[in-house]
């Protein structure tokens, strides 16, 4: 009994020096170039949300249970997981710069911490990703021998990653958001007035009918004693065909139970409140599709669903300001409280 237990301690005594003679440091980098905007890349690994759509270990364990903390998005964001296959552990962002940079801890329990980053470059109409790993395990022999057995199965798991998030990212809408001012806020009802307007998607064509709807609103507004209260609106309702359907409307104070409420003409109602996105726009009104289509590539990018009817409201006005300064805000409803 005495010898195999010496014979036991002699195996653990030398499987602890093998363990130091492992390498410390374990270290792996692999890279893709895929068809799609660094912002939109980006979103896809900045938010575990996101994350967890393409990483190749959701389909390796799809019951592991994952638990989020922290902020959405960015440094700070935080998953915690636990999995019959991949174990449990957590992760968190510790620093973040759009749109080529984020670095993440790890911490798997007895395997020890670990780095991961994502670097994002630009290629020919391209993004190119390097998702990098490193770990220095000092004295944990645990770690070492982890390392040297699974470090080429993590570098495979990596590049599957990659082929996923290449999927991801090039079935999202193309459009490079990267220059646009997004603000997530809430915004209240206001009363208006508004007119229910048909007009085709061509931008001369939405001008014209824009102009005489406000017209109406402005001789109602005048014909019922109302205040204007803010700038001019236009509520984007559907399209059908060519055309445009949508809501021209004036912000409104001095509202009675005089005043008429419903009508084959200009009526008055109230508008969204909740939260919103809300961006910027500076500068002729026929690019503003442009500017639509940036923010439907950043919702679909980050996930965000939307929550109602868009709307724009002209802050300029272009008979005192130039064409290229004129300012807008566009807004679009989204549902609260989605992650």
């Amino acid at each position: 009994m005495q010898k195999v237990l010496y014979g036991i301690l002699a195996s653990l005594v030398a499987l602890i020096l093998i363990g130091f003679t492992l390498p410390r440091t374990h270290s792996i980098e692999v890279s893709r170039e895929i068809d799609a905007h660094q912002a939109t890349v980006f979103a896809l690994v900045n938010d575990f949300h996101r994350f967890t759509l393409w990483a190749p270990w959701a389909d390796t364990d799809p019951n592991a249970r994952f638990i989020y903390s922290g902020p959405t998005r960015g440094e700070g964001a935080t998953v915690t997981w636990d999995g019959a296959i991949v174990g449990s552990g957590t992760q968190t962002i510790v620093a973040s710069r759009p749109f080529d940079l984020v670095d993440i801890v790890i911490n798997a329990g007895e395997t020890g911490e670990a780095r991961t980053w994502f670097r994002l470059e630009p290629g020919t109409g391209t993004t190119i990703v390097h998702w990098g790993f490193e770990a220095d395990h000092g004295m944990n022999i645990v770690g070492r021998y982890f390392a040297s057995m699974l470090g080429s199965v993590v570098a495979r798991d990596y590049e599957a990653g990659l082929v996923n998030l290449e999927e991801l990212a090039e079935s999202l809408p193309a459009a490079d958001f990267s220059d646009i001012e997004i603000e997530h806020l809430a915004v209240e009802p206001v009363q208006i007035a508004y007119l229910s307007t048909r007009a085709r998607r061509d931008p001369g064509a939405t001008a014209e009918a824009m102009g005489n709807a406000y017209f109406e609103i402005l001789n109602f507004i005048d014909d019922n004693g109302l205040d204007d209260a803010g700038a001019p609106l236009a509520i984007t309702r559907t399209f059908v065909g060519a055309d445009m359907l949508f809501d021209a409307a004036i912000p409104v104070r001095g509202l009675t139970a005089a005043t008429p409420t419903d009508g084959p003409g200009v009526r008055v109602g109230t508008t969204y409140g909740g939260p919103v996105i809300r961006v910027r726009h500076v500068g002729s009104y026929r690019n503003l599709a442009v500017t639509h289509r940036k923010i439907a590539a950043y919702l679909a990018a980050h996930g965000i669903e939307r929550g109602g009817d868009a709307w724009e409201s002209y802050v300029s006005d272009p008979a005192k300001v130039a064409e290229e300064d004129l300012l807008t805000y566009v807004y679009y409803p989204v549902i609260a409280n989605q992650r």
